[in-house]
């Protein structure tokens, strides 16, 4: 299991911010950054299409150094609709932003 520092994964993520918001006619797309319980942080992103929010992420497991492992590379979208389900089970970004 590699670590990497929060920052590293942080600017990862950053820079397929252009590219998103191009392919995907994003309204907004930002970090979404969320600490867990038992040592699990969430990193994604959080994005903006026709009105609504969702925050796209992958859990991760933080040790004692505050650096972050993926625990598995399954992404999760959640919308801020309160009428809405989380979605589980997504391999890559791609296919997320496509269904929004």
């Amino acid at each position: 299991m590699e670590f990497l520092s929060r920052e590293q994964i942080i600017n990862e993520l950053q820079q397929s911010f252009q590219p998103y918001m191009e392919k995907f006619d994003l309204d907004g797309i930002g970090i979404f950054e969320e600490e867990g319980k038992d040592n699990r942080y969430y990193l994604g992103y959080t994005a903006e299409k026709d009105g609504k929010t969702y925050h796209v992420h992958v859990p991760y497991i933080k040790n004692n150094f505050g650096a972050l492992a993926p625990v598995k590379s399954e992404w999760t979208v959640e919308s801020d609709d309160p009428q809405e389900e989380d979605r589980r089970g997504y391999n890559d970004v791609d296919s997320i932003f496509r269904t929004l």
